[in-house]
């Protein structure tokens, strides 16, 4: 198995791996971003404003982007197994 390959592979999955998080992590960011400025304004210091809507968020980001996280991980998976024959030195 060539260095190169193992780079690629490793390289692909994290690339996988950062688009699947890339919806959760935004959506966590718009929201927490938004309760902060609304708790700064208000000056309500609750934590639970802070975690119950992005709770609620990262699950309706989850319910939209569920579908096209699984497909990309298939995608990627299929991906995988095509190239085992190249990798153990196959055609």
């Amino acid at each position: 198995m060539d260095p190169n390959a193992v780079l690629d592979i490793g390289l692909s999955g994290l690339w996988v791996a950062a688009k699947l998080s890339a919806p959760v992590l935004i959506t966590s960011l718009v929201v927490g971003f938004a309760i902060s400025l609304f708790q700064s304004m208000t000056q309500i210091q609750e934590v639970t404003l802070s975690f119950v809507p992005k709770a609620a968020a990262v699950a309706i980001a989850l319910l939209v982007c569920g579908h096209w996280m699984i497909s990309e991980m298939v995608l990627f998976t299929h991906e995988l197994f095509d190239k085992i024959p190249a990798l153990l030195g196959g055609s």
